[in-house]
């Protein structure tokens, strides 16, 4: 065992870990973060597979990290972070059609594109839409950047144009409460009418999990409104190239990353000032303060020495919802890019729309009837596939001439129960996969070189994603802002002095913000009579 006792141990070099780690160390803490893999990032993470290609094993599009003030606040362009804006971001191909939908950052070019497939009503209609949720979305992205009470959260979103003193805003105010309080699903389908424009916002939508008809998720789909104020991006090198450039970060400012150090328990240290001791593969630490960066059913229900929790917390814990995965997603290298029927492409074979999340889903009847595949522990006979094509924007994943296409489908259970085994049907379920893309875009027959399957199953025993949850724990309203993980951990403290929570299970929750760890950096330095350093 060291007989050094540091200021803090985060276990888990994800984002959110790793973010929490440079605030401390840029604090003047003495800090270490232990990953059980060979390589930082988690579920933001890029490695070379397939000999050529960088694919990404987690996350793809930043799609919030770069509206925060970490990059600038943490220096990380200093540490070699570079990227580029997708725009388009999304693009809706209407299957059998030489048209689509095309998302930009700019809402006239949006809006222009809705109303030459849509018509000129819903173009208006989301023209309105957009400027509704902007305001109110403005509130929610303020209670993400910090630790969420009841307070906080009614004090912030309300305040923004929610209640009026004049009879007409008032009803209005009320009006956008309810649609913030009702499924996206009825949302969409109250504010739109043409049936493309629909399926493409109820596929958006679904990238957070719940299904379209789940209470108090209206905000899945006005949460756009943010792409076409601060826009989507792409880190250069692939995702991994935040966590990478993080671990630079907080090594330049005396912090410490140690991969292949599995945590394998959390005890007491009782001694020499340490408040904990952290059992590695490698060795044992000591730490005055701990923040658990992995999923909170593994920091309480496995790694906790159980004398350190209250055998009512650990049950309270043991029956969050994590839910039952909802995904799977293939890793392709090809020769060329999709070619979707009226785009068109240079000389290199790019069209605008690979800058973009490609919409492969022809209608809400299909993206259901995949749901209810789900629902019976099945693979989807027909999956509902989102395709990613970030070679077109960065040439350094691939080789010259040649492409990497990744491919995220829904909806994929975790647990089968048709008695069909993940590891058995892994191949047959990607040829499934690769065929809507090919349905969409002919000339993908015969192009693929190569690939990497990322089951449900893969998912949990790669990232330690349990159940393959890419949000950890299901982002229902029940599971959210003050509610997660619990009320009682839900300001990133813990019953446990000097034990922290970051990461998806905590407030805001999944996707690659890095809020959740900034957040828990400032209450850890308020709690030891430090302040953050922006």
């Amino acid at each position: 065992m060291s007989s050094e006792v540091l200021d803090v141990i985060v276990v888990g070099a994800g984002h959110n870990g790793l973010v929490c780690a440079c605030y401390l160390a840029k604090a003047g803490l003495k800090v270490l973060v232990l990953e059980r893999r060979g390589i930082v990032g988690g579920a933001v993470c890029t490695e070379e597979i397939v000999p050529g290609y960088k694919f990404d094993v987690g996350s793809s599009a930043h799609i919030m990290f770069r509206m925060t003030p970490i990059m600038d606040e943490l220096g990380l362009a200093a540490h070699g972070l570079e990227y580029f804006e997708m725009d388009p971001w999304a693009f809706y191909p209407v299957k059998g059609e030489a048209t689509g939908i095309t998302f930009y950052r700019d809402l006239d070019k949006t809006c222009a594109s809705i109303a030459a497939v849509c018509g000129q009503r819903d173009a208006g209609a989301y023209r309105d839409f957009i400027a509704r949720f902007r305001e109110i979305n403005a509130g929610v992205f303020e209670t993400f950047q910090k630790p969420p009470t009841p307070g906080a959260i009614f004090g912030t979103i309300f305040k923004r144009n929610l209640f009026r003193k004049s009879a007409r805003r008032l009803w209005s105010s009320l009006d956008t409460s309810r649609q913030l309080l009702t499924s996206y699903g009825r949302l969409i389908d109250e504010t739109f009418e043409n049936e493309h424009l629909r399926t493409a916002l109820y596929w958006l939508a679904a990238q957070s999990g719940p299904p379209p008809d789940e209470v108090g998720a209206g905000d899945l789909v006005g949460w756009q409104a943010m792409l076409h104020q601060h826009g989507a991006w792409r880190a250069k090198g692939g995702s991994g190239s935040l966590t990478q450039a993080l671990a630079r970060c907080l090594t330049s400012l005396g912090g410490e990353v140690r991969v292949d150090a599995a945590v394998e328990r959390i005890g007491a240290a009782g001694e020499g000032g340490a408040r904990f001791v952290v059992e590695t593969t490698p060795g044992a630490f000591r730490a005055r303060n701990v923040v658990a960066a992995c999923h909170v059913q593994t920091t309480f229900l496995q790694l906790l020495d159980p004398a350190l929790v209250p055998a009512a917390l650990r049950r309270r814990v043991e029956h969050l919802r994590v839910g039952n995965g909802f995904g799977m997603i293939v890793r392709h290298a090809v020769h060329e890019l999709p070619h979707y029927t009226g785009q068109t492409v240079n000389h290199a074979g790019i069209a605008p729309c690979h800058s973009s999340l490609q919409l492969l889903c022809p209608n809400r009847a299909y993206l259901r009837d995949a749901f209810l595949d789900y629902q019976r522990g099945e693979p989807p006979r027909k999956p509902a596939v989102l395709a990613m094509t970030f070679s077109a924007l960065d040439s350094t994943l691939a080789p010259p001439g040649k492409h990497v296409l990744f491919a995220w489908a829904q909806y994929h259970p975790y647990e089968l129960r048709n008695g069909e085994h993940w590891d058995a049907i892994a191949e047959r379920e990607a040829d499934k996969i690769y065929e809507v893309i090919c349905d969409y875009a002919p000339n993908m027959r015969g192009a693929l070189i190569d690939r990497y399957i990322q089951t449900p199953l893969e998912i949990e025993r790669k990232l330690g994603l349990l159940r393959a949850n890419v949000m950890h724990l299901e982002m229902s309203l029940d599971q959210m802002f003050f509610y997660r993980p619990l009320p009682e951990l839900s300001t990133y403290k813990t019953p446990v002095p000097g034990l922290y929570l970051t990461g998806a299970s905590t407030h805001p929750g999944g996707g690659v913000f890095g809020a959740s760890g900034r957040n828990t950096a400032g209450v850890v330095l308020a709690e030891n009579g430090k302040r953050r350093k922006g």
